[in-house]
This record gives C-alpha cells, structure tokens and sequence, in this order.
C-alpha cells in the first residue's frame, strides 16, 4: 500500500542530517529532473524581486523563504514527515511514532514534493519554498506529471492518494482498481454531504497516522474497505465519481481538535 500526502508552504528550520544527496532519497528514477529543479531554483535566487515573483511570496516572507532556496545544496536536512508542518502535519505527529511505525511509513508514505518529487517519508530533504503553481519554464506540471506517473504506475497494490488536486496533477493516478483519490466529506445533521474545507487536512492527517498505528500492507481495496469499517471510520465508494473513496465525517464545528473525537466513530 502506499499513502500519498500533499507537502506544506510551511516546514521547519534546521536538521541533522548532512545536505541533500540525491542518491539518499527514494525513487532514483526521479534523479535527473531532482537535480535540473534544484539548480534551477538556487539560480533563481540571484534575483530576489524575480525569485518572489516567480514564488508568489509577498514582502512579509520573501526574504527568508527566497534565502532557504539559495542554500538548498548545503542547508542541514531531515526527514520528510518532520521537515513538513501545519494543520495535516501537527494531526499525524509523525514525531511520536515508534520505530516500528517508522519503518512502515518509510515504505507506504510518500510525500508529492513540488521541489523533489515523490519522497518517501524518511527521504532527508533541506527546507525549501517552491510550490505546484510556482512560474517556472518549464512549469512544475510538465517536469514532474509524467515521471511520477510512470513511477506511481510501477507500485503494486493499493495507492491512496490524499493529495490536493494541484498537487495530484503533478503525478497523476495509475488508472486500475486499487488506485483511489479520497476526498473527505462532512454529513450535517440532515444527512446531507458537503466537501469538509475546515477540518479537510486534519481529518487527513488523523487517518494517515491511524494507517501508520496499522501498519497493514493492504493487499486490496477491500481489505483496506473492511479494516476501515471494523475501526469505525466511514469509508466508501464514491456513487458519482468511480475509483474515488469517500472519508465522511460527522459535521463539526468549533476548534479543530474536536475533530478528533468524532473521526473514528468507535472510540
């Protein structure tokens, strides 16, 4: 199985580890685009007006994230589950998980990297600031679409894929049974469903640290179907789109850590 999760405009400074090496991250076949981005994006810093603009950044941040860039090859990194921050991110608490549970993110978690591609959880990677719909030539669509679809047409087994759409465009879907877009739906007290914005990253963060607690490699949609109803979750078919899964939870309103409560409706 493998999760596919969205990067965050926000990650953390620092590191440990030593800089970006290519030959340290997953998917080697991503090499040569890896590279031609990263120099790009470091070239681009010579002109910080043109790096904002080219990055969308307003003068509030564009001097540090514009500086994060130009030390991309040299900067300290981490893993990709701890680089990443914000609402998805602080719900999974990838920095809790134990050592087992290491092990099985690292082989069924991959973050869509709008610098780096498809990275695994575990892949080192350094602070950077680029974005699917950052101006590039050629844009980001067109570097990465093609080589991350033919690597996500590779993996056996099922594929759920929790990505925003502009980040699932960067590597489309395998079309096959056991690939599936989930999108997460909230049922008000009518029982109608509406698409949940709010809570939307939270929710996905909590059932990917639920999978990760598993630990399971389902080896079909049902399987992965029939632990989800065993644990309380309602996860579907979609009855308009086919191949999509449906992550339905109750309507919530209030703080965000209500969510919690009432994801996982057995417990």
């Amino acid at each position: 199985m493998l999760v596919l999760l969205p990067p965050s405009e926000t990650k953390r400074d620092g590191g440990a580890g030593v800089p970006l090496a290519f030959e340290s991250l997953g998917f080697p076949g991503l090499t040569s685009t890896r590279a031609a981005l990263v120099d790009d994006t470091v070239a681009m810093t010579a002109s910080p007006d043109d790096a904002a603009r080219a990055l969308k950044l307003g003068p509030k941040h564009a001097a540090s994230e514009v500086g994060r860039n130009r030390v991309l090859r040299s900067s300290p990194t981490m893993p990709a589950l701890l680089r990443y921050t914000g609402v998805l991110y602080d719900a999974l608490d990838a920095v809790s998980l134990s050592d087992e549970q290491w092990r099985f993110a690292a082989e069924s978690v991959v973050v869509q990297s709008a610098l780096l591609g498809l990275v695994r959880a575990d892949d080192p990677i350094p602070a950077y600031r680029l974005s699917f719909d950052s101006r590039l030539s050629p844009s980001l669509k067109k570097r990465w679409s093609g080589v991350c679809a033919d690597v996500l047409a590779s993996v056996d087994g099922v594929i759920l894929d929790l990505r925003s759409e502009g980040y699932a465009a960067l590597g489309p879907l395998p079309t096959r049974a056991d690939a599936h877009y989930l999108r997460v739906l909230a049922r008000d007290e009518h029982g109608t469903l509406r698409a949940l914005n709010h809570f939307n990253k939270q929710a996905k963060g909590l059932f990917t640290r639920a999978l990760i607690e598993r630990g399971e490699d389902f080896a079909s949609t049902m399987e992965l179907l029939s632990w989800a109803a065993d644990e309380g979750y309602d996860l579907t078919p979609s009855a308009d789109r086919p191949g999509e899964l449906n992550l339905v939870v109750p309507e919530v309103t209030g703080t965000p850590g209500k969510l919690t409560a009432v994801l996982r409706l057995a417990h």
